[in-house]
């Protein structure tokens, strides 16, 4: 259920209480609104390092690439904080257009993940997304499991492929040499990450 505070003063005290509790990592600024996005749980935390360790292990520890669990993404240089997402992984290649001011990134990451939660809004984020230049977005559905693939085309980003538990088809990445599909696991579905050159497995 979404709540609108239009206290003044009890909106700075939930955002400094959120601050203090380090609650506020995952907030968002939507064109000057502040969204308090859900606290991710462990699951969804294991799922988004372990991702982020499997892109840093191949693309390569020395790369230039830049790999993070989390970034504030905007549209602008500065004044930022009136506009930005934070995504679950990113992933920033050398050759990428995007510029890092240090507090935040500027332009979108060449791959993102977002893992969705209970209440977020990660579906309304996608135009966002495209907006800035995000190259490809894997959005992660656990309620009921599934991965979506979409890449930008003539500035929208678009799906390309999806996977299920029971369709277990693969997903092609064209910005990381991976390929990712859904497939049946011990307590859960389970992310199985391959890549192609040399059928090095991951499950997630």
């Amino acid at each position: 259920m979404a709540t609108i505070v239009l206290d003044r003063n009890l909106a700075e005290r939930l955002r400094e209480e959120r601050a203090v509790a380090g609650a506020d990592r995952w907030d968002e600024v939507w064109e000057g609104t502040y969204v308090m996005t859900p606290l991710p749980n462990t699951e969804h935390q294991q799922i988004a390092n372990r991702l982020a360790t499997i892109f840093e292990e191949i693309l390569g520890w020395s790369s230039e690439a830049v790999i993070m669990p989390g970034a504030n993404i905007s549209d602008r240089e500065t004044g930022w904080e009136f506009n930005y997402r934070c995504p679950d992984v990113v992933v920033f290649l050398a050759v990428g257009t995007a510029k890092d001011y240090g507090t935040h990134w500027c332009g979108g990451p060449d791959f993102a993940v977002e893992i969705r939660s209970d209440d977020d809004q990660t579906l309304d984020k996608i135009p966002f997304y495209a907006k800035v230049g995000t190259r490809e977005l894997l959005i992660i559905d656990r309620d009921p499991w599934q991965l979506e693939l979409l890449r930008l085309d003539n500035g929208r980003l678009v799906s390309v492929g999806v996977s299920t538990e029971a369709t277990k088809d693969v997903i092609n990445s064209q910005v990381l040499p991976l390929a990712f599909r859904l497939v049946s696991g011990k307590s859960r579905p389970e992310i199985e990450v391959v890549h192609p050159a040399n059928a090095r497995t991951w499950r997630v």
